[in-house]
């Protein structure tokens, strides 16, 4: 039995939620948020498709010793609107640094041994607290991260050269937020360089767009959604498939010290790897600049 709770039922996680459900990725749904009202919305919004929907799915809500058997847990709390009010990921932080450590508190007491994948903002700084309060290894916890920011990138890419976005491979790496950066070197379109396609003025505007377009999104719906919530499913099924996806998440990455986005490989245990990048000394600074953000942040937190 597939088994996947999701804590925080805002846009991204009834998203996640929905699709889980109708999809038939999952056998059963634990819903959880401090909001009685809107959980329990969504929990009768679910079952009131049960009679329509190609799947039978078991849906709770409210229980967290459900959590104990689950393979998967999705945190996606906080407030977006903190975000686009100020242009940066890190306008959540003080909030989901406190909802991490209670949420990480309780999924730890929970007996929860399974998955965690974060989406909650900054991701980066928020998969770690997590991670160190749930006391569940570095390899079972992991967020969401660049894998959406890469998504963005072969879009904008595939629009410029009028291909599938899926013809394009390489990294957005970095923090989920506004110091990721576009790893040219890493970047293809049907196995032709990017780097000899795109002159070094159009890689600069290029690489301002994948950041610059999630808040687009949010500044017209308020949020966003349907994007996160295809990376958080494509992720749950990796776990579950024990597919061995090779994708950039917000991983432990030993060499900075911190959780940051870099491709792993995902499967049945989490990450089973993370696999080194031969990088420009220019993206090895940026990536070290992102990391030196992530850490900046998370210090200032311990020393409150």
């Amino acid at each position: 039995m597939r088994k996947v709770g999701i804590i925080g039922l805002g846009h991204v996680g009834a998203t996640v939620a929905y699709t889980l459900f109708t999809h038939g990725m999952a056998d059963e749904l634990v819903l959880l948020d401090k909001n009685e009202d809107k959980v329990a919305a969504e929990y009768n919004d679910l079952h009131d498709t049960l009679a329509r929907n190609n799947y039978y799915v078991r849906v709770t809500m409210q229980d967290w010793h459900e959590l104990k058997d689950a393979d998967i847990v999705v945190t996606a709390f906080g407030d977006i609107a903190a975000s686009v009010k100020t242009g940066d990921r890190f306008g959540e932080f003080e909030l989901n640094a406190k909802n991490a450590k209670e949420v990480g508190e309780k999924i730890k007491n929970s007996g929860f041994k399974g998955i965690l994948i974060n989406i909650s903002n900054p991701c980066d700084a928020v998969s770690q607290i997590l991670q160190e309060t749930t006391g569940l290894s570095k390899n079972q916890v992991f967020g969401t991260g660049t894998f959406l920011d890469t998504a963005r990138m072969q879009r904008i890419v595939g629009e410029k050269l009028g291909q599938d976005p899926r013809n394009v491979e390489g990294w957005v790496l970095g923090e989920h937020g506004s110091s990721q950066f576009i790893a040219w070197s890493t970047v293809r379109v049907n196995n032709k360089i990017a780097i000899q396609l795109f002159s070094e003025n159009e890689q600069k505007k290029l690489s301002k767009q994948p950041n610059k377009n999630s808040f687009v999104v949010a500044n017209g719906k308020g949020y966003t959604s349907y994007a996160i919530a295809t990376c958080a499913t494509r992720l749950i099924q990796a776990v579950f498939s024990d597919a061995r996806l090779f994708a950039p998440v917000s991983v432990y990455n030993p060499e900075y010290k911190t959780y940051i986005g870099y491709p792993a490989i995902i499967g049945r245990d989490g990450i089973e790897q993370v696999v080194e990048l031969k990088l420009t000394s220019s993206e090895r600074e940026k990536l070290q600049a992102a990391a030196d953000k992530i850490k900046e942040h998370l210090d200032q937190l311990k020393n409150k």
